[in-house]
């Protein structure tokens, strides 16, 4: 969450691929419902394909029944965290901290729109040239190339 200058409040709904450490989505609005998500993760999926498994915490958004009907119609496993328990999800807090520290923080966004456009392009800086020790100090869109060629599809184990 973040405020425009005027001090309207905005969400970010980020949603990263675990295994390729891949942004694949910030979302950015004045409000995200578990309808919202579903349509976004439609979106990821038609390029991504579907994922085994989605991590999150227990926000209104993503314990809705319209996430939950999603998730059952497509066969997605909905992983909660506990309440309270962070470190259960420690990748994307991680991720989440990043983009505070690195993108909020540094940014006064004057409109929704202009938020939009600094956030997808610190999305992008993130994706194609930021190594990434884990995956051998390349960035997470090579790393993705690179296991996509060697899979031979786009599945993703599980986004968080």
């Amino acid at each position: 969450m973040d405020a425009l200058s005027n001090g309207r409040r905005i969400k970010c709904l980020t949603i990263v691929d675990e295994f390729t450490r891949e942004s694949l989505d910030i979302v950015v609005d004045y409000g995200i419902s578990g309808e919202y998500v579903s349509r976004v993760l439609d979106q990821i999926a038609q390029f991504r394909g579907l994922p085994q498994a989605i991590r999150t915490d227990q926000g209104p958004e993503f314990t809705s029944r319209a996430l939950d009907r999603w998730a059952y119609g497509k066969g997605v496993d909905i992983k909660l965290i506990a309440a309270g328990k962070p470190t259960q999800n420690a990748f994307i807090e991680s991720f989440n901290g990043k983009f505070r520290d690195e993108c909020l923080n540094e940014h006064w966004f004057t409109s929704l729109a202009q938020a939009r456009d600094v956030i997808s392009e610190w999305r992008r800086d993130y994706n194609e040239t930021r190594p990434q020790s884990p995956l051998g100090r390349i960035p997470p869109a090579e790393f993705a190339a690179r296991h996509r060629l060697r899979a031979g599809d786009g599945a993703q184990q599980e986004i968080v």
